[in-house]
């Protein structure tokens, strides 16, 4: 695309790989070579280019604005490697320095200066995966994620963040050992704060510096996919940091954010949000995204604060009814949409997930059928209630037992992935372990049934980072997790614990088959509240299943008997109270031959040992034949 084509693309909002044309890109002039230097700032009254080769205020270099409002320099001063920013003259005739909205690297936190920074051009090494991934794509495939803050996994002795170089070296093997299939980052976008986690970002082309460089992440993505293992980040299109030297108020007057003072503001989280329905806005979010899948060949992305661009009164600020008079924001509602539309037509293999809290717009399916095209959403419906009930004492139970089997009702509404995230393990609300109840022994109990519980329930599976072995304490963004609890027998066995429980998950095609839809699930009994069992069949369409048991009461049940449909010898083929794991179970249950009788409408019956607090899974060994009874008294016609 020639630069004209670029610009009047980019003013029209259809141009979707910006980064072509705007930040800095080393050219070759009438024989000379140099760096050209772009940026968006219609209202400014001057930009002029300084850096190390300037000596910054000593040298500045005067840009020229185009009818677009794009300003533009060729030098040959600057060198790979300096560090440059834009100083801008507002509307107002105030002078500041100002981030270059596409660069691709800044320097070292706190500084802000963008990096001039070539990265050459990668031989990647994946193409198997990205063979198969196109051709199996993710929806009747395994996808169990693990979730991970790139700044607190692991730290160095100094305490500096692992670099993803290091990470490559650490992670990856790890995420072998759990058997996870997908490792999901928070925004590894450039921002100025860690305490931020990355969602208030300042770059949204740039890789945050304090992780490392580009390339050690593009070698990252390339060493998972070569361990079959996907790739997924964190993206915040929505709103992005009040910061005076980044994108806010950029030329001095509304240029990223709204025109309207309060929508532009995002009180609640201290943030501005963005124009979605500016054309500049949309080429600059799209490209930023697809330049990310593109670039660091990315299985998915995870947008963050859906409900945020969809609703215009999310937040806490005062805000104005649409044009109907309803809280649509219909800007975000059809950004979103085409958004999904750019991405899927270049990339249909490649996860598109949304954080969305709310049930008033159809998250997931086609566009052309009312849904925002993405392909998952967060469950987090399903989330908040689970947690609660894990968090009653059993005592309760019985009376709160809704809160299990309510999702069955609505499981298919839309395409869920069910999430226990970083959101739920920090600000007070305790971790995963330390929400279960009772003592330490029913703690591990208790967190052995929740995941198995996550397993075997429809839906894509997330856990957050530290959930896998148990940590006790809450996440903390600055330090790394309390891998010294491992020293603990029971922490280990947990951890052992999740990563046969990730290797069942993956071995077996009825958990992960059929996500989508009734034919993948049958509910034996969602009515035992007065023991607070809940049994169900998980299956495929070719009949093989597993009968899914879980007792959400601290009391072993013998002969606990359920309904079953089909005639044949069961194994048990998972025990949360294996002793290998935590509990105080030394073997499985034996087999069992299934009994006829009627059993609500099963024809068949299970009976077996039930553990406290336990689930327990079967399967079919063996079919049998049912005895026919045969009426001897019986005459011909």
């Amino acid at each position: 695309m020639d630069k004209n084509e670029a610009l009047r693309t980019f003013t029209t909002g259809e141009n979707f790989h910006l980064q072509h044309y705007l930040g800095v890109h080393q050219e070759e002039i009438d024989g000379k070579l140099g760096y050209t230097f772009r940026v968006w700032a219609p209202n400014a009254q001057s930009v002029h280019l300084i850096g190390d080769f300037t000596n910054w205020y000593e040298g500045q270099i005067p840009m020229i604005r185009n009818e677009a409002g794009v300003w533009e320099v060729f030098t040959e001063l600057p060198k790979e490697g300096d560090i440059y920013k834009y100083n801008v003259k507002r509307s107002s005739g105030q002078e500041i320095l100002k981030v270059d909205p596409l660069a691709i690297y800044f320097e070292e936190r706190p500084g802000t200066g963008a990096v001039i920074h070539t990265i050459p051009e990668k031989n990647w090494k994946d193409g198997l995966w990205l063979a198969r991934r196109k051709r199996w794509g993710f929806f009747s495939r395994p996808v169990n994620i693990y979730e991970v803050h790139a700044g607190s996994w692991k730290r160095n002795d100094d305490g500096k963040p692992y670099s993803f170089a290091q990470l490559k070296e650490e992670l990856i093997p790890y995420l072998v050992k759990m058997n996870y299939t997908h490792v999901e980052f928070m925004p590894l976008m450039a921002h100025p704060l860690g305490l931020s986690w990355g969602y208030q970002l300042m770059g949204y082309f740039a890789f945050e510096h304090t992780y490392g460089t580009p390339e050690e992440f593009q070698d990252f993505v390339e060493e998972c996919h070569i361990n079959n293992i996907g790739v997924i980040v964190d993206w915040v299109p929505g709103h992005f940091t009040i910061n005076d030297d980044a994108l806010a108020y950029y030329d001095g007057t509304p240029t990223f954010e709204y025109q309207d003072h309060d929508r532009a503001h995002n009180y609640g989280w201290g943030a501005l949000n963005f124009d979605l329905g500016k054309n500049q806005v949309q080429s600059f979010l799209i490209s930023s995204i697809k330049f990310w899948i593109d670039f660091y060949h990315l299985d998915g992305v995870r947008v963050d604060a859906v409900s945020n661009m969809l609703y215009l009164d999310y937040d806490s600020g005062p805000w104005q009814p649409n044009k109907d008079g309803g809280n649509r924001n219909y800007e975000g509602y059809y950004f979103l949409q085409r958004l999904n539309t750019v991405i899927k037509l270049a990339h249909p293999d490649v996860m598109m997930i949304a954080e969305e809290s709310s049930s008033n717009t159809k998250i997931t399916g086609m566009r052309e059928l009312g849904g925002l095209g993405f392909d998952y959403k967060w469950n987090m419906g399903w989330m908040n209630d689970i947690l609660r009930f894990y968090e009653e004492d059993p005592i309760y139970r019985k009376y709160d037992f809704n809160l299990v089997t309510f999702s069955f009702m609505y499981v298919f509404s839309e395409n869920f992935l069910l999430p226990f995230s970083h959101d739920e393990v920090v600000h007070g609300k305790k971790s995963l372990m330390h929400k279960m109840w009772g003592d330490r022994y029913n703690q591990f109990a208790g967190l052995r049934n929740l995941l198995t519980y996550q397993i075997c329930h429809p839906g894509k599976k997330l856990l957050f980072m530290g959930g896998e072995f148990g940590q006790f304490l809450e996440w903390k963004s600055e330090e790394q997790l309390e891998w010294s609890n491992l020293d603990d027998r029971l922490n280990k066995q947990m951890q052992d614990f999740t990563s046969a429980l990730n290797l069942f998950y993956k071995e077996n095609r009825p958990l992960w088959e059929n996500d989508v839809s009734y034919d993948g699930i049958e509910i034996i009994d969602a009515d035992n509240t007065d023991q607070s069992v809940l049994s169900f069949i998980r299956k495929t369409a070719k009949g093989e299943m597993l009968i899914c048991v879980f007792n959400m009461a601290p009391v072993e049940r013998k002969d606990f008997t359920i309904g079953v449909p089909v005639a044949a010898i069961y194994e048990e083929v998972w025990n949360t109270e294996l002793e290998e794991w935590g509990g105080v179970w030394k073997e499985h249950n034996e087999t069992v031959q299934s009994q006829e009788g009627l059993w609500k409408d099963y024809p068949q019956t299970l009976t077996f040992t039930l553990p406290a607090l336990g689930a327990s899974i079967w399967k079919i060994k063996r079919r049998v034949n049912v005895r026919k009874n045969v009426n001897k008294n019986s005459t011909k016609e």
